[in-house]
């Protein structure tokens, strides 16, 4: 990661920590997940407005490191107003880039590009993608209740 790519990685992290994107709760949300990761104590929780198949609205809250944070605060700005699969597939592109599977070039990820240098330190993948799998899982639920999701260390990320 060049100099000026690692910048924009730590400003783009302190300001989504100090500042966090649509921080709170939710009036009334259809779905919502948990998220945990006991290796580390991160804890995010999700809410959803899901209107169809499109997500009207998005919060979150939990305690969590300053990566974990910013990822799920970007996550709710790229996938609030957009349907649904474009959210699975935006996730799968995220994931993809940060265990090195997909080069950040060639992902469609927009502003998330800028937290492709996680990828340089593999015990923070974890905390980039813990938002993002209790999205997945509020995503998946019937709408009836909550679900909590925990990151082991022995599950792959």
């Amino acid at each position: 990661m060049s100099s000026a790519e690692n910048d924009l990685y730590q400003e783009v992290v302190l300001e989504h920590k100090r500042a966090p994107r649509n921080f709170g709760h939710l009036p009334h949300p259809t779905h919502q997940a948990q998220g945990t990761n006991p290796s580390c104590g991160d804890r995010i929780a999700v809410e959803l407005d899901l209107q169809g198949d499109r997500v009207a609205d998005i919060r979150f809250t939990g305690h969590a490191c300053a990566i974990c944070m910013a990822s799920t605060s970007m996550m709710t700005e790229a996938v609030k107003g957009r349907d649904v699969a474009a959210a699975k597939a935006l996730q799968q592109h995220f994931r993809a880039v940060l265990t090195g599977e997909e080069e950040p070039e060639e992902a469609p990820l927009g502003k998330l590009i800028s937290l492709a240098g996680v990828r340089q330190y593999p015990s923070r993948i974890k905390c980039a993608l813990l938002g993002w799998h209790a999205l997945m899982h509020a995503i998946a639920q019937d709408g009836s209740g909550s679900t909590e999701t925990v990151i082991s260390d022995q599950e792959p990320v």
